[in-house]
């Protein structure tokens, strides 16, 4: 079991939405009606990408990060 831990860049918008992108994943983006529903959505959508390149057969270190691949069980926590 891989962990890939991804940093988000989350935003608020003028009309109240909050969008998320992950800088590391290129075209990697979402959004929700709260930061927690943007989060959600966002961690999705990286799985979907994420799981779409290795099934290609791309490198995940090749991206322009940051991103951390760890090869033990792990959890990614907010501070």
């Amino acid at each position: 079991m891989k962990t890939v831990v991804l940093k988000v860049s989350l935003n608020k918008e003028k009309d109240g939405r909050w969008s998320a992108t992950v800088p590391g994943l290129p075209g990697c983006a979402s959004w929700g009606y709260s930061e927690q529903e943007a989060m959600a959505n966002i961690k999705d959508a990286a799985e979907v990408f994420v799981e779409d390149m290795i099934e290609a057969g791309e490198n995940l270190q090749a991206l322009p990060g940051p991103i951390e691949v760890i090869d033990e069980p792990a959890v990614a926590i907010n501070l």
